[in-house]
């Protein structure tokens, strides 16, 4: 819901997929399974019922009830990280852009992208084959992204496909009543004013567990600490896998991610069914009933 339209670059065998493409891969991938699922609505409590049953309770009082807790929460609740410009708010959906849900909103438009990482580097490849014109702004020379990315950026620039400006911030905005724009000042040139349509401040989110922080688990630096045997967390029976979850080691990449819930689900098949023996199969040679993809 977040970036669906952002490219990924690290997923097996796809070069290049948009994370709203992955999902829709995803679901097709798990519909033999008839899972069922409650959207737009968070977990507020974890309840240990006497039966050993969790009972999970969403803020619009939807009930779950399961003998195995997976939380996979990403980055919890969160908020983009917004840069200390002081009319910043003035020009919010009126040319300042936080997240990017569709890109085709800035085709043939001037954008001004701001950040060192990965999501500012994507974006920046991506716009500079639709938009008008692409500047990416950054305070250091170095960025924090992934190196071919910042090698694309690099290739880019030199082809003349983007403006990059190094050791400088945007710190004004100007226009009336939308953006028309923005003022960065260079440590050694001084204020720069660049006319643009739309400024993307790309300073990563800031993360909160939100009502998952209350339910008694171990938690270190906003993260649930988990044992990597299972990822199964202090508390018996429920387990956390993704960016959510912490121990030595941890790399918060979806590729991770499918790794931790392949292992998870082997503890809890056993917790679900402990008079079930756990079968481990190859689907390349069983194949998967209901799917004939």
């Amino acid at each position: 819901e977040i970036y669906p339209k952002k490219p990924i670059y690290d997923i097996p065998g796809y070069p290049s997929v948009l994370a709203g493409e992955l999902v829709d891969n995803l679901m097709e991938q798990i519909r033999p399974f008839s899972p069922g699922f409650t959207l737009g609505e968070r977990a507020e409590t974890l309840e240990k019922m006497e039966d050993g049953q969790f009972r999970i309770t969403t803020n619009k009082g939807t009930v779950h009830q399961a003998p195995v807790v997976a939380i996979a929460g990403g980055l919890g609740c969160f908020e983009p990280r917004k840069p200390p410009i002081a009319n910043i708010t003035d020009f919010e959906d009126k040319g300042v852009n936080y997240i990017i849900k569709e890109p085709e909103d800035f085709r043939d438009k001037r954008v001004v992208v701001a950040g060192g990482g990965d999501s500012a580097l994507d974006w920046t490849i991506y716009l500079a084959d639709i938009a008008a014109e692409v500047t990416l702004v950054h305070r250091r020379t170095g960025f924090r992204g992934a190196l071919d990315s910042v090698e694309k950026v690099m290739e880019l620039e030199k082809e003349g496909k983007i403006n990059l400006i190094t050791e400088a911030e945007v710190v004004g905005l100007n226009g009336n009543g939308t953006l028309s724009e923005v003022v960065i000042h260079h440590q050694k040139e001084g204020d720069i004013h660049k006319p643009t349509d739309h400024f993307i401040p790309l300073f990563g989110l800031s993360p909160k567990l939100g009502p998952i922080g209350e339910w008694g688990l171990s938690i270190t630096k906003n993260a649930i600490d988990v044992d990597t045997f299972d990822y199964s967390t202090n508390i018996p029976g429920v387990f956390a896998i993704g960016d959510v979850n912490n121990y030595p080691g941890k790399l918060k990449l979806i590729l991770c991610g499918f790794h931790e819930a392949t292992l998870m689900v082997q503890s809890a098949f056993k917790l679900v069914h402990p008079d079930k023996k756990l079968s481990f199969k190859y689907t390349t040679v069983t194949g998967v009933s209901g799917f004939e993809g």
